[in-house]
């Protein structure tokens, strides 16, 4: 389990931007032609300056970003987006350009990684087809309840998609673009893995409150427009959302929203951390400066992320998937007989109507007719 979480901030499991052509081919034009006498040391030297010199002191930032400080003096700016907004990609670049961070940490896991290298057409195509196969690769990935669940959300981002005509993500492959164009600038993905997500968020409803959020999720159908959206980016609003939400399903809440909260906390501690420059040589003694870090996460993670910055986090506890409850077997035994069940019953009722619809054709009519007459002759 601790392994798992250390692949959060791992370089193995980072996505790394590599530095675009824009950064890089600025180097001959300040060398004057002499880019071969150029050491590692002096090339780094040249593009930690280009960066300093684009970093301002007093960012000019969108309303939306709430700076952080952590106790080394590492600054992070957290930009609050809704999922489905144009105007949140523009907050992200701005954000990015102003401040030309260290690390970019998103509100993705390696699980969701896809959206970043996946252009708008096919990411819309995705969203809108919800298959029998996708559900079938999502019971494989995360149990029948969790991979049932995972299709229904899924099922929820279709519609905003088909309504909105836009799919979602943009602000983190907007965020991925951006910080290939800073220097030496890491992108983390920072977000709980997200069958850990689906499975402790199972766990924690009843039956009832499974069959509840089911049917409210599958009978979804409320037109949302762009302004909905939009509206979603002013905190009072987000907070009655969620208000009425806790009050429906809290277990609900505590899982997919309160501990992301805390393991979105911990992923921006984790990237804020200061940097050791590099040394001309092991004589030179070391020097280490203030990380700048900005965080891309949902508007209503904003909240929590605040409110966890300054307290001590307890990650293994909401990294652990409880093991299933007597109620919960039963009721999973009970799906699959009532699925089965169904089935069966569906097959011999369509068995049933086949034979019938068969017999009474002409052609068929004819035939038995013939073979009736023809028995009783031989």
């Amino acid at each position: 389990m601790v392994a798992q979480l250390e692949l959060s901030f791992h370089p193995q499991a980072d996505v790394e931007p590599v530095l675009t052509s824009g950064a890089s081919g600025s180097v001959p034009r300040v060398l004057s032609g002499e880019p071969q006498n150029l050491s590692d040391m002096d090339a780094f030297n040249l593009l930690l300056e280009m960066k300093l010199k684009r970093r301002r002191e007093q960012p000019n930032l969108p309303r939306t970003v709430t700076q952080l400080v952590a106790e080394d003096g590492s600054r992070v700016y957290v930009v609050g987006t809704a999922h489905f907004s144009d105007d949140s990609k523009r907050d992200v670049v701005k954000t990015i350009r102003e401040v030309q961070p260290d690390v970019v940490v998103v509100e993705l896991c390696q699980y969701r990684v896809s959206m970043l290298k996946m252009d708008e057409r096919t990411l819309l195509r995705e969203a809108r087809e919800v298959s029998l196969e996708k559900l079938q690769q999502a019971v494989r990935q995360n149990g029948l309840m969790s991979g049932l669940m995972q299709m229904l959300l899924l099922k929820v981002s279709a519609h905003i998609t088909e309504q909105l005509g836009m799919a979602p993500g943009g602000e983190f492959r907007e965020a991925f673009k951006e910080a290939s164009k800073v220097p030496f600038c890491k992108f983390h993905l920072g977000d709980r893995p997200i069958p850990v997500t689906f499975k402790r968020a199972i766990a924690a409803l009843s039956f009832w409150q499974k069959v509840k959020l089911a049917w409210g999720l599958c009978f979804l159908s409320d037109p949302i427009s762009k302004d909905d959206v939009e509206r979603c980016k002013q905190k009072d609003l987000l907070e009655q959302m969620m208000a009425e939400m806790i009050g429906e399903f809290p277990d609900l809440h505590r899982t997919i929203v309160a501990e992301r909260d805390v393991y979105l906390t911990h992923a921006l501690r984790q990237a804020a951390r200061r940097l050791e420059l590099p040394r001309a040589s092991e004589a030179e003694p070391r020097k280490c400066v203030p990380s700048v870090v900005v965080g891309v996460v949902g508007m209503g993670h904003v909240p929590g992320i605040e409110k966890n910055w300054s307290t001590e986090l307890n990650i293994q506890e909401i990294m652990t998937v409880p093991p299933p409850s007597i109620s919960g077997r039963v009721s999973r035994l009970a799906l699959k007989a009532a699925f089965f069940g169904l089935l069966g019953y569906g097959l011999y009722w369509m068995g049933r109507r086949t034979v019938s619809l068969v017999l009474s054709l002409p052609a068929t009519q004819y035939c038995l007719q013939r073979a009736s007459e023809a028995r009783p002759s031989q």
